[in-house]
Protein backbone atom coordinates (compact mmCIF):
# COMPACT_ATOMS: atom_id res chain seq x y z
CA UNK A 1 0.00 0.00 0.00
CA UNK A 2 2.73 2.14 1.05
CA UNK A 3 4.28 1.92 -2.03
CA UNK A 4 1.94 2.20 -4.39
CA UNK A 5 1.17 5.72 -2.83
CA UNK A 6 4.99 6.36 -3.37
CA UNK A 7 4.75 5.49 -6.74
CA UNK A 8 1.72 7.42 -7.92
CA UNK A 9 3.36 10.22 -5.77
CA UNK A 10 6.45 9.75 -8.35
CA UNK A 11 4.08 9.74 -11.10
CA UNK A 12 2.14 12.94 -10.00
CA UNK A 13 5.71 14.70 -9.20
CA UNK A 14 6.97 13.99 -12.68
CA UNK A 15 3.82 14.75 -14.71
CA UNK A 16 3.68 18.18 -12.86
CA UNK A 17 7.88 18.65 -13.58
CA UNK A 18 7.31 18.15 -17.44
CA UNK A 19 4.00 20.10 -17.68
CA UNK A 20 5.49 23.03 -15.41
CA UNK A 21 8.99 23.29 -17.09
CA UNK A 22 7.89 25.78 -19.74
CA UNK A 23 7.43 28.20 -16.76
CA UNK A 24 10.36 27.33 -15.01
CA UNK A 25 11.84 30.71 -15.97
CA UNK A 26 9.24 32.76 -15.65
CA UNK A 27 8.30 31.62 -11.89
CA UNK A 28 11.04 33.49 -10.00
CA UNK A 29 9.64 36.93 -12.15
CA UNK A 30 5.92 35.88 -11.16
CA UNK A 31 6.72 35.00 -7.68
CA UNK A 32 8.64 38.43 -6.80
CA UNK A 33 5.62 40.59 -8.70
CA UNK A 34 2.89 38.47 -6.08
CA UNK A 35 4.97 39.01 -3.17
CA UNK A 36 5.25 42.59 -3.30
CA UNK A 37 1.57 43.01 -4.64
CA UNK A 38 0.04 43.73 -1.41
CA UNK A 39 2.42 46.23 -0.63
CA UNK A 40 1.69 47.91 -4.20
CA UNK A 41 -1.61 47.51 -2.88
CA UNK A 42 -1.44 49.06 0.29
CA UNK A 43 0.88 52.21 -0.99
CA UNK A 44 -2.04 52.75 -3.36
CA UNK A 45 -4.85 52.50 -1.21
CA UNK A 46 -3.39 55.10 1.40
CA UNK A 47 -2.64 57.70 -1.19
CA UNK A 48 -6.36 57.31 -2.09
CA UNK A 49 -7.62 57.51 1.49
CA UNK A 50 -4.54 59.95 2.79
CA UNK A 51 -7.47 62.35 4.45
CA UNK A 52 -9.29 59.26 6.21
CA UNK A 53 -5.99 57.59 7.15
CA UNK A 54 -4.33 60.92 8.74
CA UNK A 55 -8.26 61.59 11.18
CA UNK A 56 -7.46 57.85 12.33
CA UNK A 57 -4.16 58.09 12.99
CA UNK A 58 -4.45 61.04 14.99
CA UNK A 59 -7.97 60.57 16.71
CA UNK A 60 -7.82 57.24 17.48
CA UNK A 61 -4.16 56.33 17.29
CA UNK A 62 -2.77 58.85 19.42
CA UNK A 63 -0.53 60.38 16.61
CA UNK A 64 0.07 63.87 16.95
CA UNK A 65 -0.05 65.96 14.05
CA UNK A 66 2.52 65.91 11.71
CA UNK A 67 3.77 62.49 13.28
CA UNK A 68 0.82 60.79 11.34
CA UNK A 69 1.85 62.36 8.13
CA UNK A 70 5.50 61.59 8.44
CA UNK A 71 4.04 57.96 9.08
CA UNK A 72 2.03 57.56 5.90
CA UNK A 73 4.62 59.07 3.91
CA UNK A 74 7.40 56.92 5.05
CA UNK A 75 5.62 53.56 5.15
CA UNK A 76 4.19 54.43 1.25
CA UNK A 77 7.70 55.66 0.07
CA UNK A 78 9.50 52.14 1.53
CA UNK A 79 6.43 49.84 0.31
CA UNK A 80 6.85 51.47 -3.52
CA UNK A 81 10.85 51.98 -3.34
CA UNK A 82 11.25 48.13 -1.63
CA UNK A 83 8.61 46.67 -4.27
CA UNK A 84 10.10 47.94 -7.06
CA UNK A 85 13.64 46.63 -5.87
CA UNK A 86 12.46 43.32 -5.22
CA UNK A 87 11.01 43.06 -8.59
CA UNK A 88 14.23 44.18 -10.17
CA UNK A 89 16.21 42.60 -7.98
CA UNK A 90 18.49 45.04 -6.97
CA UNK A 91 19.66 45.23 -3.74
CA UNK A 92 17.24 42.82 -2.55
CA UNK A 93 18.70 42.25 1.50
CA UNK A 94 17.62 45.75 2.02
CA UNK A 95 14.57 45.74 0.32
CA UNK A 96 13.42 43.32 2.22
CA UNK A 97 15.01 44.82 5.10
CA UNK A 98 12.54 47.73 4.66
CA UNK A 99 9.25 45.80 4.05
CA UNK A 100 10.06 43.87 6.84
CA UNK A 101 10.27 47.59 8.94
CA UNK A 102 7.12 48.68 7.10
CA UNK A 103 4.79 45.41 7.84
CA UNK A 104 6.14 45.54 11.89
CA UNK A 105 5.04 49.47 11.84
CA UNK A 106 2.13 49.55 10.52
CA UNK A 107 0.64 46.37 12.97
CA UNK A 108 2.18 48.26 15.73
CA UNK A 109 0.76 51.72 14.36
CA UNK A 110 -2.78 50.32 13.55
CA UNK A 111 -2.77 48.53 16.84
CA UNK A 112 -3.61 45.41 14.94
CA UNK A 113 -1.19 43.40 17.41
CA UNK A 114 -3.82 41.60 19.11
CA UNK A 115 -5.91 41.18 15.82
CA UNK A 116 -5.16 37.42 15.66
CA UNK A 117 -6.15 36.69 11.82
CA UNK A 118 -4.49 39.80 10.76
CA UNK A 119 -1.03 38.52 12.84
CA UNK A 120 -0.84 35.40 11.36
CA UNK A 121 -1.58 36.87 7.80
CA UNK A 122 1.35 39.65 8.59
CA UNK A 123 3.60 36.30 9.94
CA UNK A 124 2.77 34.50 6.74
CA UNK A 125 4.03 37.30 4.63
CA UNK A 126 7.13 37.81 6.53
CA UNK A 127 7.36 34.17 5.78
CA UNK A 128 7.60 35.39 1.85
CA UNK A 129 10.15 37.73 2.46
CA UNK A 130 11.91 35.07 4.59
CA UNK A 131 12.20 33.08 1.27
CA UNK A 132 12.97 36.34 -1.12
CA UNK A 133 15.95 36.94 1.30
CA UNK A 134 17.35 33.16 0.81
CA UNK A 135 16.69 33.41 -3.13
CA UNK A 136 18.56 36.60 -2.88
CA UNK A 137 21.40 35.03 -0.54
CA UNK A 138 21.42 31.78 -2.52
CA UNK A 139 21.80 33.96 -5.99
CA UNK A 140 24.49 35.48 -4.79
CA UNK A 141 26.37 32.57 -3.34
CA UNK A 142 26.40 30.90 -6.85
CA UNK A 143 27.49 34.13 -8.46
CA UNK A 144 30.73 34.64 -6.20
CA UNK A 145 33.72 33.27 -7.37
CA UNK A 146 35.29 31.58 -4.23
CA UNK A 147 39.19 32.19 -3.53
CA UNK A 148 39.33 28.30 -2.97
CA UNK A 149 37.33 27.09 -6.24
CA UNK A 150 35.05 24.09 -5.60
CA UNK A 151 34.04 24.95 -2.05
CA UNK A 152 31.22 27.03 -1.08
CA UNK A 153 30.83 30.32 0.94
CA UNK A 154 29.76 28.71 4.48
CA UNK A 155 28.49 31.60 5.60
CA UNK A 156 26.37 32.52 2.89
CA UNK A 157 25.04 29.21 2.48
CA UNK A 158 24.41 28.63 6.55
CA UNK A 159 22.63 32.14 6.01
CA UNK A 160 20.40 30.76 2.80
CA UNK A 161 19.69 27.58 4.45
CA UNK A 162 18.25 29.12 8.00
CA UNK A 163 16.11 32.17 6.03
CA UNK A 164 14.29 28.73 4.14
CA UNK A 165 13.53 26.83 7.07
CA UNK A 166 12.15 29.95 8.70
CA UNK A 167 10.45 31.12 5.78
CA UNK A 168 8.75 27.79 5.21
CA UNK A 169 7.72 27.99 8.50
CA UNK A 170 5.88 31.76 8.88
CA UNK A 171 4.47 31.26 5.23
CA UNK A 172 1.69 28.40 6.54
CA UNK A 173 0.35 30.38 9.41
CA UNK A 174 -1.73 31.90 6.65
CA UNK A 175 -3.89 28.22 6.87
CA UNK A 176 -4.04 28.70 10.75
CA UNK A 177 -6.17 31.95 9.90
CA UNK A 178 -8.28 30.16 7.36
CA UNK A 179 -8.83 27.21 9.93
CA UNK A 180 -10.10 29.46 13.24
CA UNK A 181 -11.87 32.44 10.39
CA UNK A 182 -15.46 31.76 9.63
CA UNK A 183 -18.41 28.89 10.54
CA UNK A 184 -16.57 25.47 10.41
CA UNK A 185 -19.45 24.18 7.46
CA UNK A 186 -18.16 20.15 6.06
CA UNK A 187 -16.53 22.00 2.96
CA UNK A 188 -14.46 24.20 5.53
CA UNK A 189 -13.71 21.40 7.78
CA UNK A 190 -12.66 19.19 4.92
CA UNK A 191 -10.17 22.14 2.89
CA UNK A 192 -8.76 23.24 6.40
CA UNK A 193 -7.81 19.55 6.96
CA UNK A 194 -6.17 19.17 3.43
CA UNK A 195 -4.52 22.72 3.91
CA UNK A 196 -2.80 21.46 7.10
CA UNK A 197 -2.08 18.46 5.69
CA UNK A 198 0.24 20.40 3.05
CA UNK A 199 1.34 22.68 5.28
CA UNK A 200 2.90 20.38 7.31
CA UNK A 201 4.68 18.27 4.61
CA UNK A 202 6.20 22.18 3.67
CA UNK A 203 7.33 22.78 6.84
CA UNK A 204 9.12 19.50 7.32
CA UNK A 205 10.55 19.92 3.83
CA UNK A 206 8.66 16.36 3.17
CA UNK A 207 7.62 16.71 -0.91
CA UNK A 208 8.05 20.34 -0.20
CA UNK A 209 8.17 21.50 -3.55
CA UNK A 210 5.06 19.50 -4.70
CA UNK A 211 3.03 20.79 -1.18
CA UNK A 212 4.00 24.69 -1.94
CA UNK A 213 2.44 24.05 -5.85
CA UNK A 214 -0.55 22.58 -3.86
CA UNK A 215 -1.40 25.26 -1.72
CA UNK A 216 -0.59 28.02 -4.30
CA UNK A 217 -3.32 26.16 -6.77
CA UNK A 218 -5.40 25.55 -3.55
CA UNK A 219 -4.89 29.65 -2.41
CA UNK A 220 -6.18 30.41 -6.03
CA UNK A 221 -9.57 28.88 -5.99
CA UNK A 222 -10.07 30.19 -2.01
CA UNK A 223 -8.65 33.62 -3.10
CA UNK A 224 -11.35 34.19 -5.88
CA UNK A 225 -14.04 32.06 -3.96
CA UNK A 226 -13.65 33.87 -0.61
CA UNK A 227 -12.36 37.00 -1.34
CA UNK A 228 -13.91 38.64 -4.27
CA UNK A 229 -13.86 42.19 -3.30
CA UNK A 230 -14.84 42.94 -6.66
CA UNK A 231 -17.87 41.71 -6.52
CA UNK A 232 -18.61 44.29 -2.87
CA UNK A 233 -20.13 47.49 -3.90
CA UNK A 234 -17.48 49.80 -3.35
CA UNK A 235 -19.24 51.85 -0.40
CA UNK A 236 -19.63 48.09 1.76
CA UNK A 237 -16.96 49.09 4.46
CA UNK A 238 -16.08 45.16 3.84
CA UNK A 239 -14.68 45.68 0.82
CA UNK A 240 -11.52 47.11 1.48
CA UNK A 241 -10.90 44.73 4.14
CA UNK A 242 -11.79 41.98 1.65
CA UNK A 243 -9.29 43.46 -0.75
CA UNK A 244 -6.42 43.44 1.46
CA UNK A 245 -6.74 39.55 2.27
CA UNK A 246 -7.53 39.17 -1.59
CA UNK A 247 -4.33 40.78 -1.90
CA UNK A 248 -2.76 39.35 0.83
CA UNK A 249 -3.42 36.18 -0.42
CA UNK A 250 -1.37 36.79 -3.60
CA UNK A 251 1.62 37.90 -1.89
CA UNK A 252 1.39 34.31 0.28
CA UNK A 253 1.20 33.17 -2.65
CA UNK A 254 4.13 34.58 -4.12
CA UNK A 255 6.33 32.93 -1.21
CA UNK A 256 5.36 29.44 -1.74
CA UNK A 257 6.47 30.21 -5.43
CA UNK A 258 9.52 30.95 -4.35
CA UNK A 259 10.06 27.71 -2.32
CA UNK A 260 8.81 25.71 -5.36
CA UNK A 261 11.50 27.40 -7.11
CA UNK A 262 14.03 27.37 -4.51
CA UNK A 263 13.37 24.18 -3.05
CA UNK A 264 13.12 23.83 1.10
CA UNK A 265 16.63 23.89 1.57
CA UNK A 266 19.24 22.04 4.12
CA UNK A 267 17.07 21.39 7.12
CA UNK A 268 14.25 19.27 5.51
CA UNK A 269 13.20 15.74 4.57
CA UNK A 270 13.74 16.06 0.84
CA UNK A 271 17.32 17.01 1.46
CA UNK A 272 18.17 14.74 3.59
CA UNK A 273 16.70 11.85 1.59
CA UNK A 274 19.10 13.33 -1.26
CA UNK A 275 22.11 12.24 0.82
CA UNK A 276 21.02 8.59 1.52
Amino acid sequence: MIQTARNLSAKIENLISKTASPLRPVIPIIARFLLVVTFFEDSLRILAQWSDQLVYLEKYRGFYHGANHAFLGLNVFIMCVGSAMVIMKKRSEYAVAGLFAVVISQTIGYGLLFDFNFFLRNVSILGGLLMLLADSLHSHNSKRKSVFPGLPTISQTDRSTYFQLAGRILLIFLFLSFVFAGEMTPLRIAASVVGLIASAMVVIGFKAKFSALFLVLFLSVFNVIINNWWTIHHSHPTRDFVMYDFFQTLSIMGGLLLLVNLGPGGFSVDEKKKNY
